[in-house]
C-alpha cells in the first residue's frame, strides 16, 4: 500500500501540466503550437532518467537513491512554480520528470520483494496505485487552478513530495543490489539487452504507440474542450479528466491475467486504445452525445493503455532479477519516448487540424501496435 500510494503521488507529477497546457502558455508567452512542449519537456526528462539514472537501482541502494530522487522533483517543482516565463519552466519541467523516476525505482522494488507465482498481482497492485496519481493528476490540477491559479498546483505538490520523502526514509527497508559493475559498463550492458531480448524491444514497441496515443488525446481533448464546440471552464475539464481515473481499475486485472493470458489481454487492450478514437467521431462536435462520448473514450483509453502497461512490466519482470531495473528503465524509455512524441505531434496537429487531424493521428498508433503484436512468435520469449 506504501508503494502503490507513493508511486501514485510520484508519477502524478508529471501529468499536473497536462490539462493546462492553455494557462500555463498564455502565462508564459507560449504560442499554441508549442504548448505542446510544456507535456514533452517533462517526458524527455522522465526519458533521461529512465535510461541513465532507473539502471543505478541494480547496482545502488534503493531506498537512497528513490529518496535523491524525490529531492530532484522537489527542486523542479518549485523552480516550475516561480518561474517567470516560458524557458525556466520548461528547464524546470525536465528537472520535474527526472526527479519522477524515482517511481521506477519503487515499481522493480516491490517485483523483488514479491513471489515469482503472484508477481504480477503484485506489480499491479502498484501499478494501480501509479495509474490512479496519473489519471488524478489531471482533474486536481485543472481544479485547484479554477479555484486559484496553476502555480500552486505545484507549490502543493512540492510539499507533498517532502512529507513523502520524510515517511518512506522511515518506513522502506534497504534493498542492496549484489551487482558489482561499473557505472559506465552498467549503461554499456543496456545496449547488449536491448539487441539480445526481443520481448523487451516488442512490448516496449507497443506501449510505445499505446502512450504516444495517451498522450495525445490528454494534450488535446483540453484544448478541444475549452474551445468554441463545448466552452468548457477548468472545473468542467477536471469532471472530463476525473472520468478516466475508471481506466485505473485495469491494473490489478492486467496483474492477474499477466500470469496467463497475456496475448488475449493484450490484444483487448490495444483495440480498446483504438476503439476509443473512433468513439469521438460518432456524433456531432459540441453536441451533449459526443460530449458523452468523449468521456466514455477517455474511460477505454485510460483502461487500454493501464492494462497494457502492466501488461508489459509483468513479461519484462520475467526475465531476470540481476537486471530488472535496466529492463525496466529500457521498457519505460521507449514508452515514454512515444508520449513526448504523441504530446509534441497532438499539439501540432491539433493546431493544423483540429480534433479530426490529431485524432486520426491517435487512431493510427493503437493500430500500427496490434499489427506488430499479431506477428509475435512464442520465440519472441515470455508473454
Amino acid at each position: 500500500m506504501l508503494l502503490a500510494c507513493a508511486s501514485g503521488l510520484i508519477a502524478a507529477n508529471i501529468y499536473y501540466a497536462q490539462p493546462l497546457v492553455g494557462p500555463i502558455g498564455a502565462a508564459l508567452g507560449l504560442s499554441p503550437r508549442a504548448g505542446g512542449l510544456i507535456v514533452t519537456l517533462t517526458q524527455i526528462g522522465y526519458g533521461l532518467g529512465l535510461l541513465l539514472i532507473v539502471p543505478l537501482g541494480d547496482l545502488v541502494e534503493n531506498r537512497k537513491l528513490a529518496l535523491a530522487l524525490i529531492i530532484v522533483a522537489i527542486a523542479g517543482l518549485l523552480g516550475a512554480a516561480a518561474a517567470p516565463h516560458a524557458l525556466p519552466f520548461l528547464a524546470a519541467a525536465l528537472l520535474i520528470g527526472i526527479g519522477s523516476v524515482a517511481v521506477q525505482v519503487l515499481v522493480p522494488y516491490a517485483a523483488h520483494m514479491a513471489p515469482e507465482a503472484i508477481r504480477g498481482r503484485v506489480v499491479g497492485n502498484v501499478m494501480s496505485g501509479l495509474m490512479l496519481g496519473i489519471m488524478l493528476a489531471r482533474p486536481v490540477a485543472s481544479l485547484i487552478t479554477e479555484l486559484s491559479s496553476w502555480r500552486v498546483v505545484f507549490y502543493l505538490s512540492a510539499v507533498i513530495m517532502a512529507g513523502l520523502a520524510a515517511v518512506l526514509a522511515c518506513r522502506l527497508p534497504l534493498r542492496v543490489p549484489v551487482s558489482k559493475l561499473r557505472y559506465g559498463d552498467l549503461l554499456a550492458s543496456m545496449g547488449h539487452l536491448v539487441v539480445a531480448t526481443p520481448i523487451l524491444q516488442r512490448r516496449a514497441l507497443y506501449h510505445a504507440c499505446l502512450f504516444g496515443a495517451f498522450s495525445l488525446f490528454w494534450t488535446t481533448t483540453p484544448l478541444l474542450l475549452a474551445g468554441p464546440a463545448f466552452h468548457l471552464s477548468q472545473g468542467g475539464i477536471a469532471l472530463f479528466a476525473l472520468a478516466g481515473v475508471a481506466g485505473a481499475v485495469a491494473t490489478p486485472i492486467a496483474g492477474r491475467l499477466a500470469d496467463g493470458w497475456s496475448r488475449a489481454a493484450t490484444t483487448f487492450a490495444m483495440l480498446a486504445v483504438a476503439c476509443a478514437f473512433l468513439m469521438t467521431h460518432v456524433a456531432v462536435e459540441g453536441s451533449a452525445l459526443a460530449l458523452g462520448l468523449l468521456v466514455a473514450a477517455a474511460i477505454l483509453l485510460d483502461f487500454g493503455v493501464a492494462a497494457n502497461v502492466t501488461l508489459g512490466q509483468r513479461a519484462i519482470y520475467a526475465l531476470g532479477a540481476e537486471y530488472r531495473s535496466r529492463l525496466n528503465g529500457l521498457y519505460m524509455a521507449t514508452f515514454f519516448a512515444g508520449g513526448a512524441i504523441g504530446s509534441a505531434v497532438g499539439g501540432w496537429t491539433y493546431a493544423q487540424g483540429g480534433w479530426t487531424l490529431a485524432s486520426s493521428v491517435g487512431l493510427a498508433l493503437p493500430i500500427i501496435a496490434l499489427i506488430c503484436h499479431q506477428t509475435e512468435r512464442p520465440s519472441d520469449g515470455p508473454r
